[in-house]
């Protein structure tokens, strides 16, 4: 169920915490509005009490389902199922729903009374304050930005500041705007889809040594080109694609990593398939690591040069030593050597995280050797 909810866009990781999406409250609006039988706690202790029946063999799961959703007159007095089941209810309130105003959630009012409101639209979140027209302020909503941190203050600070999305031109293949965006997990570049499309927009992370202020329409449409598919072995493709743990080669099942991202862009059939034949690297056998994302000064406190680092769960500051992760708000970009040394400065004052003792293993029980009978006298 938690990777259902993930999938779909409904919550999101913050450390061990499950945080709720502005996706989740325009689907929570739908339901209350539109089909409150659906979350009522008297229908979903029936319905438990359904699926235990089923789970407990005392009926066929089939037949449960179809008529939940068709409809069936064997169904439970003024039961959903006897007044035509989850299609039936749909269509009788599917042109009821106002898309707007579900997907609208009130955050307060200016000094001056205007509205301040989150949407939630075809490309995200975004705030608007102000009426409809050209006057009203919008912006988009960081990623890493939970609900509960959404202050009127907030939405005001985000309104007025510039847009962070940079637009770079227009892919000449299919006409749409190409944009770069900071994300949750990155900075990406991706294409501007009609509001009315059901596409998912390709999307491409930008390579470490990229930049958003730097980033140009050319490089973009070179990551918006990857996965790179170099060719078929036995009806097999062979690719090249850029993942969550960098760079890497794959054909069926077997992949290989690449010396670096740059290396997607030309690595050709022969010299992936040559890759794929070597056998795979495991810990210290691999390849030497990655550049540093950006070099600082020294640290004070270890007299050692401190870096920036790409690590499995974010970017981190290290003096070789000690590892602090950059916080929500730190931009590598703009991270300075006095951010690096304090957060490097709180990491040592935590300590070392706690080690777990194993468990002592309770001596093994000496097995009883069977003493042999003694001989009878004669």
């Amino acid at each position: 169920i938690i990777t259902t909810i993930q999938d779909r866009g409904y919550v999101w990781k913050k450390g061990s915490a499950l945080v709720p999406t502005w996706l989740a409250f325009a689907v929570t609006n739908l339901l209350e509005q539109h089909f409150g039988r659906l979350v009522d706690y008297g229908f979903t202790a029936s319905m438990e009490d359904d699926l235990d029946l089923v789970a407990a063999g005392g009926r066929e799961g089939r037949n449960w389902l179809s008529s939940f959703y068709f409809g069936s007159s064997e169904g439970k007095e003024g039961g959903l199922a006897q007044q035509g089941g989850l299609k039936s209810l749909i269509g009788k309130n599917l042109d009821e729903i106002d898309a707007r105003g579900i997907s609208t959630v009130s955050i307060g009012h200016t000094a001056d009374g205007e509205a301040i409101v989150v949407r939630v639209g075809r490309y995200g979140p975004y705030v608007t304050v102000g009426p409809d027209g050209e006057d009203q302020q919008k912006a988009s909503l960081p990623e890493d930005l939970a609900p509960d941190e959404l202050t009127v203050e907030k939405a005001l600070e985000l309104a007025a500041a510039p847009s962070g999305d940079r637009l770079l031109g227009t892919d000449p293949e299919t006409g749409f705007d190409v944009v770069a965006k900071a994300g949750r997990y990155g900075p990406y570049v991706t294409l501007v889809l009609p509001e009315d499309s059901k596409d998912k927009p390709p999307t491409g992370s930008l390579f470490a040594t990229m930049s958003l202020d730097t980033i140009t329409l050319e490089q973009a449409l070179t990551l918006l080109s990857l996965p790179r598919v170099l060719g078929e072995v036995d009806g097999e493709p062979v690719s090249a694609l850029n993942g969550r743990y960098g760079p890497y080669v794959s054909r069926g099942k077997e992949s290989r990593s690449v010396d670096s991202e740059e290396a997607l862009l030309t690595i050709t059939l022969d010299e992936a398939l040559a890759l794929l034949a070597q056998p795979k690297q495991y810990g210290r056998q691999r390849a030497a690591p990655k550049a540093p994302l950006k070099e600082l000064g020294k640290d004070p406190v270890s007299g050692e040069p401190m870096v920036v680092k790409e690590g499995r769960f974010g970017p981190y500051v290290t003096d070789g030593t000690t590892n602090a992760s950059l916080r929500k708000g730190d931009d590598i970009d703009r991270l300075t050597d006095e951010r690096a040394i304090d957060l490097l400065a709180e990491r040592r004052a935590r300590g070392p995280a706690p080690k777990k003792t194993p468990a002592k293993r309770a001596p093994a029980k000496k097995k009883a050797t069977a003493k042999k009978a003694a001989p009878k006298k004669s």
